[in-house]
């Protein structure tokens, strides 16, 4: 994975729908064949966070804004218009450790399969090298 981000700060709102307060991801480090980066640094303002800590919620949103970068970024770079994507189901998911404020989270999603609009990603979050959640998710692309 690339260490320094392709796209950070502002740049994301090109890749991704939503917009602050919600946005989970604020640096998006490439794709490769099947696999895409992102990260999120965790901040004591965040929506998701309380006593210093994110919670699930917060993680599963910011899984679902990773595959959703990794779509806006392959539209952009196509130059056509960013769809919209909904979660369809989240799957075994597993949270290990909640982030505290000020840890980064690094982010790898890979593409299990694609079907007409559905894709399923598996997603790996972690802080550091050490594993603090995955799980798989369904997304449904709207495209219009």
């Amino acid at each position: 994975m690339n260490r320094e981000p392709i796209i950070h700060g502002e740049g994301i709102f090109d890749l991704i729908p939503q917009r602050p307060p919600i946005v989970m991801v604020d640096s998006f480090f490439g794709i490769g064949e099947n696999h895409s980066y992102s990260g999120l640094t965790v901040t004591d303002d965040n929506i998701f966070c309380e006593a210093g800590k994110l919670q699930e919620a917060g993680i599963i949103e910011h899984i679902a804004q990773s595959a959703a970068a990794r779509i806006g970024f392959i539209y952009t770079r196509q130059g056509e218009k960013v769809p919209l994507g909904f979660i369809g189901s989240v799957d075994k998911l597993k949270v290990y450790d909640l982030p505290k404020n000020g840890m980064k989270l690094s982010t790898e999603i890979t593409v299990v399969q694609e079907v007409f609009d559905i894709t399923l990603i598996s997603a790996q979050v972690k802080v550091e090298e050490e594993l603090i959640a995955e799980c798989r998710m369904k997304i449904f692309i709207r495209k219009e």
